[in-house]
């Protein structure tokens, strides 16, 4: 059996690594509630949910705020693939850039909701000026 001191923990979103480090503890909350990855931890695959990962590097703690994703663990490599994800070192700092970034996407869902009924409505309207003629 391998032993490994350390484990290599790498979080991406589909554009971008958010980081590629070495941590030696990782909390994460999957669909099946919270776990606790530590270096010598079998082989393991969970989906995560929503929520707060927390990993330790250099006797200090980090987190990402992650939406749902994957994480699979092999040997030392902790690969984690979410949709989007948020780093800090403060958990009241990252709220608010959670927040801030919730509230930002809201918006945008809301002006592409507002956009596609026009498109709908100006359809409609040229089907029904086309049963006229």
């Amino acid at each position: 059996m391998t032993e490994y001191t350390n484990m290599q923990l790498k979080v991406m979103e589909p554009e971008r690594v958010l980081i590629d480090r070495e941590a030696n503890k990782i909390i994460a909350e999957g669909t099946n509630g919270s776990f606790c990855l530590k270096p010598r931890h079998v082989d393991f695959v969970s989906s995560l949910k929503t929520g707060i990962l927390m990993y330790e590097s250099g006797g200090e703690e980090y987190y990402i705020a992650v939406d749902e994703g994957i994480l699979v663990k092999v040997g030392e490599r902790v690969l984690v693939s979410v949709l989007n994800g948020i780093m800090g070192r403060d958990l009241s700092k990252l709220e608010q850039a959670v927040r801030e970034r919730f509230e930002k996407t809201e918006a945008m869902n809301k002006a592409a909701g507002i956009a596609q009924k026009s498109m709908e409505a100006d359809l409609l309207l040229h089907f029904l000026e086309l049963e006229e003629t």
